[in-house]
């Protein structure tokens, strides 16, 4: 069992932890200087702390480009398909608000932010990946509380302290006859 957690903490990252690229390149370069040495590369893989394939890799890579084949590798990941220039967009379009689009009804459905964006940016999205848009701009999932416009609340406020208390349910009197079918007599 721990073989197998240290073989799981050994592979990347833990989720939400973020590449320190630095940290990474200060590794590749030390690994490319002991090999200019003439260290073992299994040896360098020990002394620097990665599996040997990681040094054989940095070993041609050092061979064709250099050390500088070995600097700073950049970002993780697929590069956004939204630059901030277009969440600006997003987000005054959000502001403006569905009606705007030509919906009927001021609510935003992950259709509709969907749809924004493409509109916006020119960048489809799926409906179910709009609301990691809507996350990154700080927008949370609401829902409208459904009242209508013409509520009186002095009428409502009225009616539950005059009507509402002739017409509800009382506990009954005890010492009343249960009709309970399990109540012995």
């Amino acid at each position: 069992m721990d073989r197998f957690l240290c073989y799981v903490q050994s592979m990347g990252n833990p989720k939400g932890v973020r590449r320190n690229f630095e940290k990474l390149e200060e590794r590749r370069l030390l690994a490319s200087g002991l090999l200019r040495q003439g260290v073992p590369q299994a040896e360098v893989a020990r002394q620097v702390g990665v599996h040997r394939q990681s040094v054989s890799r940095w070993a041609q890579q050092l061979a064709a480009g250099g050390q500088k084949a070995l600097k700073k590798a950049g970002r993780a990941g697929r590069k956004p398909r939204l630059s901030t220039a277009d969440l600006r967009s997003i987000e005054r379009g959000l502001q403006r608000g569905p009606e705007a689009l030509g919906y009927e009804t001021s609510l935003w459905t992950a259709w509709r932010v969907a749809h924004l964006i493409e509109e916006e940016c020119g960048v489809r999205y799926d409906p179910s990946q709009a609301w990691r848009i809507l996350r990154k701009l700080g927008w949370s999932c609401q829902r409208p509380v459904g009242r209508a416009l013409e509520r009186d609340e002095a009428k409502i406020r009225k009616w539950k302290k005059k009507r509402w208390v002739e017409i509800k349910k009382k506990p009954k009197k005890k010492g009343e006859p249960s009709s309970s079918p399990t109540k012995v007599d």
